[in-house]
């Protein structure tokens, strides 16, 4: 099955670079190009695309709110926004707007790939210790916790090994790690955070550090 990308970018020699890696696999290829999020969004009206490779920083409509939009559509294809060093926190306004993860734009051609691949599969792209790193960083620009039981809607449907494959998850623990955590098998703890993002309507385990940090599940520093 090949996997159907578009490009979004500013600077045309990026999608270039980006556009002559994805040729070469045999699984991939490059079926739309957008300079900005606003002819981005006009083009996926009328083009089938599976993953949407996203930068933040464009003219007119920019790569967040782009990301948001998209995602906000009926059946939307996966968002991996790109990034840099200096511009993590549009990164994490990416993942809040609905992206399944985010990269840099110097990821070396072998991680993209790897990153388009999961992405597509339905598993996000960003390891949870990245991401948690990354929401330390930026937890101070987040409704305060204050201590309190978060208030979500939802929670109060998980059981309590669910909300305890939760806490783990947000705190950046792999399925592996949370397993040898907890006594269980690999395989239960996948089962168990799969009917977490079903509980909690979420698209993957980035929204579930997110919300954790929203809600005050999870502090700056990974403590809970």
């Amino acid at each position: 099955m090949t996997i159907r990308v578009m490009l979004v970018d500013d600077q045309v020699l990026l999608r270039t670079g980006f556009r002559m890696v994805l040729a070469a696999q045999p699984d991939m290829e490059v079926v739309a190009e957008a300079g900005d999020g606003a002819e981005a969004i006009d083009i996926l009206r009328a083009t089938a695309v599976d993953v949407v490779l996203m930068d933040v920083r464009m003219p007119r409509l920019d790569g967040v709110e782009a990301t948001r939009r998209i995602c906000e559509a009926p059946n939307p294809p996966k968002v991996l926004i790109l990034t840099t060093f200096d511009l993590d926190e549009y990164a994490f306004s990416g993942l809040k707007a609905g992206a399944s993860g985010f990269m840099l734009k110097d990821v070396p051609p072998a991680e993209l790939l790897g990153a388009i691949r999961s992405v597509h599969s339905g598993d996000a792209v960003v390891a949870p210790s990245t991401t948690r790193r990354l929401l330390d960083r930026f937890a101070p620009l987040l409704p305060a916790g204050g201590g309190k039981e978060p208030e979500h809607k939802q929670l109060g449907k998980l059981t309590e090994r669910e909300r305890e494959v939760m806490l783990l998850v947000a705190q950046g623990l792999s399925n592996g790690e949370i397993a040898a955590r907890l006594v269980l098998s690999e395989a239960t703890v996948k089962t168990h955070v799969g009917r977490i993002l079903t509980k909690l309507e979420l698209r993957d385990r980035v929204q579930v550090v997110v919300l954790a940090y929203e809600t005050g599940l999870v502090r700056a520093g990974g403590g809970a």
